[in-house]
């Protein structure tokens, strides 16, 4: 018995290139939980989910549309970029893979600076991108750190440094090792100019940026549950020879045990940086 309306009336499907219709990407986004969040909801709620509190890793243009007002800014040393000075090659060459990630993130290197107001203050903000070879330290990091100081010391404007970061870039070895004395000694001149430093790390702050200016400015946040530490669990482990506290590692524990002044969540993070600024600036 031959049943119709089970046949196939045309022997190939006619539905035109024009007219079909991909399921756009990104819409949604699934937390470490399981809770899903739509994407113009998260990005509502500043990329945390309302689900359960998540903070999903943004980079510098997030970060600078979450803080300056009307999201406006002007950005400082765009065309700042990295160069293979060491002509260093691993699986690829440093060269290749500038080229790869410069393609991919629209990025001249891994951290950006910007000046804007903050709930109507003025100040300098630099701020790491993840994306971008791991938010690796390197020259021109340490350049532009140097750079957005000088120009707090010469306007007179306080500054603050988004930190999420794997640590140095080896593909510069010692060039990216020497960032850390260089920058430090810049932000002992801001701290000789009276001007607050404030550091704000997140998701994950690791390596010799955790050892260096992460934990010197005057005011250290960090985002709820963000990982900071210098060097990984499984590697202290090993060293010492004993099992770690539950939590270690974790911004709250940091808190704990004084490392960290406030966890701010990202919600409420331009009202505490506006706050900070005004209780601890000097007024002229």
């Amino acid at each position: 018995m031959a049943f119709d309306w089970f046949k196939r009336k045309a022997q190939n499907i006619t539905t035109s290139t024009d007219e079909k219709k991909d399921v756009p990407k990104g819409l949604w986004h699934q937390t470490p939980s399981g809770k899903v969040v739509e994407h113009e909801e998260l990005k509502k709620n500043n990329y945390v989910s309302p689900e359960d509190g998540f903070h999903v890793r943004i980079g510098s243009a997030e970060f600078f549309d979450i803080l300056f007002d009307d999201g406006k800014f002007t950005e400082l040393d765009a065309n700042v970029e990295s160069i293979d000075m060491l002509q260093f090659k691993d699986t690829k060459s440093y060269t290749d893979r500038l080229k790869e990630v410069k393609a991919k993130t629209k990025l001249t290197d891994s951290i950006r600076n910007a000046v804007g107001t903050v709930k109507g203050t003025e100040m300098v903000v630099s701020c790491m991108d993840f994306a971008f070879i791991g938010g690796s330290l390197g020259s021109v990091m340490g350049e532009k750190i140097r750079r957005a100081v000088d120009y707090c010391i010469a306007n007179k404007l306080p500054y603050m440094i988004i930190c999420q970061s794997g640590g140095a870039r080896m593909q510069e070895a010692t060039y990216s090792l020497m960032q850390l004395a260089k920058v430090q000694s810049k932000l002992a001149q801001l701290s000789e100019a009276g001007l607050l430093y404030i550091a704000y790390l997140c998701d994950p702050t690791f390596g010799g940026i955790t050892a260096s200016f992460a934990m010197t400015a005057d005011i250290i946040m960090a985002e709820p549950k963000a990982l900071i530490g210098f060097a990984g669990p499984r590697v202290i482990r090993e060293t010492i020879g004993r099992d770690l506290p539950e939590g270690f590692q974790t911004s709250e524990f940091l808190q704990e045990k004084g490392f960290v002044d406030f966890i701010v969540k990202r919600t409420e993070i331009k009202d505490v940086v506006s706050k900070t600024v005004n209780l601890l600036t000097v007024k002229a």
